[in-house]
């Protein structure tokens, strides 16, 4: 039924175990993988206190450098599934857009992402990644959580 997923990882255990969940999916259908991960744009003056302090080379640096490391563990877990694993990494302030994105310009005929489940306040400041993506990409969202 579907031949290629998207995977999304921001890196955290629920990212990971929907990543896991998404690979066995792909080893069942007989399908291939795409693990991405957004990174943020650089901006100058930010609420970031990171961005404070690095370079604009230090700063994509080190988010390359974990970009790496949570692609690498999909790499991994796909390895052992026995699945075919491609990896991306994008900049965007806008991870859903990116994600979407990705899904559309790579073929993918299905996304597999967890959600948070951010309620309340937190859910209304910080808003839900998932939620965009659900509401703004053409290709199906299999949610996990």
């Amino acid at each position: 039924m579907f031949k290629h997923l998207l995977l999304p990882t921001d890196g955290s255990a629920l990212s990971q175990e929907a990543v896991r969940k998404g690979l066995r999916l792909a080893k069942e259908q007989g399908a291939r993988v795409t693990a991405v991960h957004v990174l943020p744009e650089f901006h100058v003056l930010t609420y970031h206190v990171a961005m404070l302090e690095d370079t604009r080379e230090q700063f994509i640096a080190d988010c390359t450098k974990q970009a790496e490391k949570y692609l690498e563990a999909v790499r991994q877990c796909a390895g052992e599934e026995g699945v075919a694993c491609e990896t991306r990494t994008v900049v965007s302030d806008h991870p859903h857009e990116a994600i979407a994105g990705t899904a559309e310009k790579s073929g993918c005929d299905l996304i597999v992402m967890a959600s948070h489940g951010r309620r309340g306040l937190q859910g209304l400041l910080l808003g839900s990644e998932t939620l965009k993506v659900l509401t703004h990409s053409k290709v199906p969202v299999l949610v996990l959580r």
